[in-house]
């Protein structure tokens, strides 16, 4: 679980700054006649938003995340800065109570 998390949460990260760097910089210089920046990074974010999406759904399904739930996160990479919401969001109500009812691996039972 503890991996699933860790990859969710860094390509939240990743994707939700690409996705800015597209929005805020790209499409302005696009519209300004640059449109190289904003076709490049629009590739790199389409990349990235299907390890996103690949990364969200394991961790949903581990988690058991209803329908809304795991529709909100793999939307969230759609949308300047939803995803860092989102990742503090599902966080908050879903990854902190379960990493908290899970017993640490490494514990050993001593007689």
């Amino acid at each position: 679980m503890k991996a699933a998390v860790l990859w969710y949460r860094v390509m939240a990260y990743v994707t939700g700054v690409v996705l800015v760097v597209l929005c805020f910089v790209g499409i302005p210089l696009q519209v300004a006649g640059h449109p190289a920046v904003a076709n490049d990074v629009g590739v790199v974010h389409g990349i990235l938003y299907i390890i996103y999406l690949v990364c969200a759904w394991i961790l949903s399904r581990k988690l058991g995340l209803a329908t809304k739930p795991t529709v909100i996160m793999l939307l969230a990479g759609t949308i300047p800065i939803m995803t860092f919401i989102v990742e503090r969001w599902v966080t908050r109500q879903f990854i902190n109570p379960a990493l908290a009812t899970q017993a640490p691996a490494h514990q050993t039972v001593r007689q």
